[in-house]
């Protein structure tokens, strides 16, 4: 009998500290310091949390939970918002060269995503072209709002960004849509970590709000799109939607109804929800099919070990099969079948050939 694999399809990975160009110090795009201890921007620091957030110390810690493999999602800090165009390329091509190595050296261990900036389209298509046919890189990751060239914020599902999907589909990619710089456009003091807790996901349940009413997940087939945290709000909020589009008919004239995108093949949502209450919920809405295991490790809000919270990587899903929220069965498919329909969709020999690289 084949082992079931446990694939983690939402974590994070911060390069050393000397694996940083000189460039992105002295501009203060980001950087480590040399002991480790925080991540840095211009005017904003955060504390490095877990020895996980690096290389050997990951591979150690997928170890001790067995966790077999690991999608590495871009760093929501290097989506290029706010830089000018040169810097946000250099930035940019900078993070998707050290994912590369990633996975290159740790086909094993490792999945990994790129990133584009939309509010250039074109330079955007040229850098999927690269990342897939050069880089032999199949997720990208989107964030939920984005800057554009004039300093509008906008969704990432905006008509503009259409070629950017139908090059997605075209290669048959995974898609992760995941928030943040919520605070560069929401305008609210920036306390109690309420852009952490509460906004980013509103900002996840906006992107999926204009994904499912333009109709995407069937406009452009072989594009399978993730929604980060459970997109937890969008749960909650579907009825609302659903009320809204049914009693203002005239303001979604030529929109898709939101009823046609639930459950849908093609748009998946990660474990990282935090409660059996909410997971309920999610499993109702979407089916366990559109259900991935997502740890969003090692940050302090993704599922780690710790003994204030008893928690542990995986807890949510064991929690959901002892409340019969779901089935031993629908657990091991969340933690790998799943994963790699996101990931590979139609194309079995994608999915045979990373499992047979994770069990070498």
């Amino acid at each position: 009998m084949q082992k079931k694999l446990r694939i983690n399809g939402h974590s994070h990975l911060l390069p050393y500290p000397e694996e940083i160009p000189d460039f992105m110090r002295e501009k203060e795009i980001f950087w480590v310091d040399d002991d480790k201890k925080f991540m840095l921007q211009k005017g904003w620091k955060r504390p490095v949390t877990d020895s996980s957030f690096f290389l050997k110390e990951k591979l150690e810690w997928m170890e001790r939970f067995n966790i077999d493999h690991a999608v590495i999602l871009n760093l929501s800090q290097l989506y290029g918002n706010g830089l000018r165009v040169e810097e946000m390329k250099k930035a940019l091509r900078f993070q998707n060269d050290f994912n590369a190595r990633v996975q290159h050296d740790h086909p094993k261990k490792f999945s990994c995503g790129f990133v584009v900036h939309p509010g250039f389209v074109r330079g955007a298509l040229w850098e999927i072209e690269r990342c897939v046919e050069d880089l032999g890189l199949r997720l990208l990751c989107l964030p939920t709002h984005y800057m554009d060239s004039i300093g509008t914020w906008r969704c990432i599902f905006d008509e503009e960004n259409e070629p950017i999907f139908e090059m997605a589909s075209k290669y048959n990619l995974a898609v992760e849509v995941h928030p943040y710089d919520g605070e560069k456009f929401i305008k609210l003091e920036n306390t109690s970590w309420r852009f952490h807790l509460i906004w980013m996901l509103a900002q996840c349940a906006d992107a999926y709000h204009f994904f499912t009413l333009n109709g995407y997940a069937d406009k452009f087939p072989n594009m399978r799109v993730c929604f980060a945290h459970g997109g937890q709000l969008a749960q909650i909020n579907l009825g609302r939607r659903i009320q809204g589009f049914d009693g203002r008919p005239d303001l979604f004239e030529g929109k898709t109804h939101p009823r046609k995108s639930v459950g849908h093949k093609n748009i998946f949502f990660d474990t990282l929800v935090h409660d059996t209450k909410s997971f309920k919920l999610l499993v109702d809405n979407q089916h366990p099919k559109q259900i991935i295991t997502g740890l969003d490790d090692p940050y302090p809000l993704g599922e780690m070990e710790s003994e204030k919270q008893s928690s542990y990587p995986g807890k949510i899903l064991d929690l959901a099969v002892d409340q019969k929220v779901i089935t031993e069965k629908d657990r091991d498919e969340i933690w790998s079948d799943n994963v790699l329909q996101w990931l590979y969709g139609e194309d079995e020999k994608g999915k045979k050939d990373l499992v047979n690289k994770i069990l070498r």
